[in-house]
C-alpha cells in the first residue's frame, strides 16, 4: 500500500463494464429487486434480466427499517407497476428483517453483496472501498474471490453520519462539502483517529484562522488515514480500486483516497446503492440455479401491518434473546435461539408471550 503526499496521483485509466448497471433498464420487464438496509440508509433496486438498473429507492432508515422497506417498495410500485420480480434478494445489517418482509430468496452479508457489484462494474476489480453512513469496510478480492475483508469497530469517525455532522457545524452543505476540499491549496493535518480528538481538533484550527477549505481538505486527509490505518490494517489495497457507499458522492474523499494510494479511484454510477445491487445480482444467480418459485412477497407487502418483539428466553442458562416478526398479527419468522426451537413456529400457534415456557 504506497501512501504517497499531497502530489495529484498518475491516474492509471480504469475501464468500467457498459450495459451493465450502467444505463437504465426499460419498464414491462421481468428481473429481480435487491433490498439493504442498513442503520443509516435503506435502498432498493430493480434490474431486469440483463442485469441493467431499472429503478432504485435511497431512503432514511430514520430507526423505522420495516417502514424504510415499505416506503421504497411502493415508490418503486408506483414507478413501475408492470416488473415482474422474478427474484428477491436481501443484505445489510437488517438483512434478517428485510428478507421476512419481502421474502427474499437469498439473504447475504455486505461483503459478499459489495463485492458481487463491485465485481460486475469494474471486472478485475482488487479493492472495494466502502464507506455508508455508520460503518465503512474494506473488501480485498483475488481473480474474482474474497481473500480478505475488514471493517470498523466501534469509532464512526469518517463515516457518513460524522462527515454530516461536521459539515452542518461548519455550516456547509453536505452536498458542498467535497467541492469546497477540493478548493485547499494547503490543507492542514487534523487529528483522525477519534471523532471526538477530530471534532476538537477542528475547533482549534478555526480559532487559530485557517480557511474553510483547507480545514475541510485536512478532514478528509484525516479521515482517509484513519480508515488505511485501521480498516485497512496489514492489507494490500491495490488497483483496480472501486470506492462505493453513500460517503463515494464526496469529491474530498474520493481525491484525499488517490492522494494516498497513489492511483486512481472508481466511483461506480450507482455507488450508493451497490449493496442492494449485489442482493439483486445474488437472487438472478439463485433464479439461475434451476430455482422456479420465488419466496417474494408481492406488491402488496406496503399494506401489510408488520411488528417485531424481542425477548429474552429463560429455557437455559444461555438466555438467549429472541426476535420475532408479525405480519398481520401471524408470526412469520423468529431468530436469535442458539437451540432453534423458537424458528419451529408450526409449533406454536400464539404471538409472543412466552418467556420462561423452557
Amino acid at each position: 500500500m504506497a501512501v504517497g503526499g499531497r502530489r495529484r496521483p498518475k491516474r492509471e485509466s480504469v475501464r468500467l463494464r457498459l450495459g451493465t448497471l450502467w444505463g437504465w433498464g426499460v419498464h414491462g420487464v421481468r428481473g429481480y429487486i435487491g433490498v439493504d438496509v442498513g442503520s443509516v440508509s435503506t435502498n432498493l433496486v430493480l434490474l431486469d434480466e440483463s442485469g441493467s438498473l431499472v429503478g432504485s429507492s435511497y431512503l432514511r432508515t430514520r430507526g423505522s427499517p420495516i417502514e424504510a422497506v415499505k416506503e421504497g417498495m411502493r415508490a418503486l410500485r408506483n414507478a413501475h407497476r408492470d416488473f415482474e420480480v422474478a427474484a428477491a434478494g436481501a443484505t445489510g445489517s437488517g438483512r434478517k428483517l428485510a428478507g421476512v418482509v419481502i421474502g427474499a430468496d437469498v439473504v447475504k452479508n455486505e461483503i459478499t453483496a459489495h463485492a458481487v457489484a463491485a465485481m460486475a462494474v469494474v471486472p478485475g476489480v482488487r479493492t472495494v472501498i466502502e464507506i455508508g453512513g455508520q460503518d465503512s469496510k474494506i473488501i480485498i478480492l483475488r481473480s474474482g474471490v474474497v481473500v480478505d475483508f475488514g471493517m470498523n469497530a466501534v469509532c464512526a469517525a469518517g463515516t457518513g453520519s460524522f462527515l454530516e455532522h461536521q459539515a452542518q457545524r461548519l455550516g456547509v452543505p453536505i452536498e458542498d462539502f467535497g467541492g469546497i476540499a477540493c478548493q485547499s491549496s494547503s490543507p492542514v493535518r487534523i487529528a483522525g483517529k477519534c471523532a471526538v480528538f477530530a471534532e476538537s481538533d477542528m475547533v482549534h484550527k478555526q480559532q487559530v484562522g485557517y480557511s474553510l477549505p483547507d480545514i475541510l481538505r485536512g478532514l478528509c486527509e484525516a479521515l482517509v488515514r484513519n480508515y488505511l490505518s485501521n480498516v485497512g490494517k496489514g492489507k494490500t489495497v491495490a488497483p483496480p480500486a472501486v470506492f462505493q457507499g453513500g460517503v463515494a458522492a464526496n469529491l474530498g474523499m474520493r481525491r484525499a483516497f488517490e492522494d494516498a494510494l497513489g492511483f486512481e479511484v472508481v466511483v461506480p454510477p450507482h455507488f450508493d446503492v451497490m449493496g442492494a445491487i449485489g442482493a439483486a445480482m445474488l437472487a438472478q444467480r439463485w433464479a439461475a440455479s434451476g430455482r422456479e418459485n420465488t419466496a417474494f412477497a408481492g406488491w402488496d407487502v406496503p399494506e401489510q401491518a408488520y411488528s417485531t418483539v424481542s425477548w429474552e428466553c429463560d429455557g437455559c442458562p444461555n438466555t438467549c434473546e429472541v426476535v420475532e416478526v408479525a405480519c398481520d398479527s401471524k408470526v412469520v419468522a423468529r431468530w436469535g435461539g442458539r437451540c432453534g426451537k423458537w424458528e419451529r413456529l408450526e409449533q406454536d400457534k400464539e404471538h409472543v408471550g412466552r418467556v420462561g415456557s423452557g
